[in-house]
Order: C-alpha cells, then structure tokens, then sequence
C-alpha cells in the first residue's frame, strides 16, 4: 500500500529543496531591510560617478578660468564655479575616486594587519598575546584624528601618506575584534578535533578560525570606510592629505571656507559628497551587522 507521500512524488517527481547556507539566509534578510539597500544604491551611485566621470562631464577638473570665478549654479555649470573658476561639479564626481580609493585601500590594509595580529594573539596567547594587545592599547591611548596628524607629519603631507595613516590608526580595531572572536572559536570542539588529528596551525586559523570570524569583519569593513573618508577629508581640509590641485572633497571645503557666505555652493557640495557616502556605508554597515547577526534568523 502506497503512503500518500509516495503517491505525490510518482505524480509530480522527486521534491527538490533549495539548500540554504548562512551567507544565502544573511542575504534574504538583507532585502527585506529598505534602508540598508538604500545604502547600497548610495554606494553603488558613487562609485559608478566616480568610474565614468570622464563619460559624465567634459570639463577638466584642473581647468581654470578666471572670469568664471565664483559663478553660482547654473545650466553650465550644474554646482557653480570656485575661487579659480573651476567647475565644481567635474571636481565633486572626480572627488568621489579620491574619497572611495583611500576609504577602500586604508581599510583593506587595516583588515590585514590587524586581522594577522588578532589572529596570532589569540590563538597562540601568552607573551604574543600580551605584546600584541599592549601595542593596541598605545595607539588606541590617541585620539585617532590626532594620530594620523603625526603620522602624517612625520611622513610628509600627501594622500599616499594620509592613507597609510588613516590605516595604521584603525589596526587595533580589527586586531581586538578579531582577538575576541579567535579567543572564543579556538576553544571549539571542531577546533580541538582538527589538533588531535594532526593539523597544522596555519591551517587550523585558516581553515577553520577565519572563515567564522569573517562576519564581523565585513560588517566592521563596510562600517569603517565611512570612518576613514572622514578622515581622508579632515587631513585634507588641514592640508596634510590631497594636495592642490587634487580634487578631494575636503581640500575643497578647505580652498572655499572663507567663500562660504559669498559663494555657498563652494562648500555646500563638496559637503553634501561627504555625508551622502558616508551616510550609505553607514546605512548598508548597520543593514549587514543586523543580516549576518544569527541572533536576527527566525
């Protein structure tokens, strides 16, 4: 006698289920939420502005033209001019490279560096653990902005250099997250299974310890990219970061800070830049924390 389970499956084939997997489950639930996908398409609309900039506008960014100088918005020049007659519009889509190149670079470097010592520190413990998170300790004991000011200084004004302050200065933020979770996973019992059958160390952190603290790190990435475009522009508005005639949102505000009664959109849109990108790296950071969070899965 045939079960009506076997009947369905003779009528209709063999059911095929959809496997499911964590990060497929992250991004379902990902979708449902509007303001991290609004972030997104803030990034995704930057990063493409600053890709075809050459395709948008025709105008250098460098060009100058004095009897242009401080022209307010206009269908000629969509944000108006500056103090040198450069259109500010070419300059803020141009800008967008300059801004997203340090944010992206300072931090991928900060999530190796700090990724390799937290690794090593809590995994191997003891003297290498207590050198590791003391090292942190000092450069947390600064106050970030005032860090990569040094750094800066001691390596020279630049945005090559300005990127690899902003990178040393969030080290020990991936380095302690990622202390915290190899403290945990080491003591795992497919951890310890992996030692008594003879694998290796490298391994075992390779293999087994960080790819379940990758979650974190993403979300802390996506998160401190805004940070570090913060900070690109605050060293560039001091004259440490993007020289002139580099078209970086902060250096602009800084060229056009005694303008800003006078000629408001001098400021007004480079700032607008600023916040719009990192409003979207924050949205879509806080939309993948609650996504990749296995607290958030029904």
């Amino acid at each position: 006698m045939q079960t009506t389970a076997q009947v369905n499956t003779q009528a209709t084939g063999p059911v095929r289920t959809r496997q499911s997997s964590p990060w497929r489950d992250a991004w379902y639930r990902l979708k449902k939420q509007k303001t991290a996908l609004a972030g997104l398409f803030v990034i995704i609309f930057f990063i493409v502005v600053g890709l075809l900039a050459p395709v948008i506008t025709s105008q250098p960014w460098d060009g100058q033209n004095l009897a242009d100088k401080l022209k307010p918005p206009s269908a000629q020049h969509w944000f108006g001019t500056d103090d040198l007659g450069r259109d500010i519009f070419t300059r803020v889509i141009y800008g967008a490279r300059i801004s997203l190149w340090v944010g992206f670079f300072s931090v991928v470097g900060s999530i190796v560096i700090g990724t390799s010592m937290g690794l090593v520190a809590g995994y191997y413990g003891r003297w290498v653990d207590t050198f590791i998170s003391r090292l942190f300790d000092i450069i947390l004991a600064f106050p970030s902005i005032l860090l990569a000011i040094a750094i800066v200084t001691i390596l020279g004004p630049g945005l090559s250099n300005a990127l690899i302050a902003i990178a040393i200065i969030n080290v020990p933020t991936y380095g302690r997250l990622v202390r915290s979770r190899v403290l945990s996973i080491k003591e795992e019992e497919y951890v310890t299974a992996a030692k008594v059958l003879g694998m290796s160390h490298v391994r075992i952190l390779f293999s087994h310890i960080l790819p379940n603290s990758m979650a974190p790190i993403i979300v802390q990435g996506t998160l401190g990219i805004a940070t570090a475009v913060l900070e690109a522009a605050a060293l560039g508005f001091l004259g440490l970061g993007a020289q002139a005639p580099q078209p970086e949102w902060g250096k602009m505000i800084a060229d056009s800070r005694q303008y800003i009664t006078a000629a408001y959109w001098t400021v007004l849109f480079p700032g607008l830049a600023i916040m719009l990108t990192v409003l979207g790296f924050n949205l879509f950071g806080d939309g993948l924390r609650d996504a990749l969070d296995p607290k958030m899965k029904q």
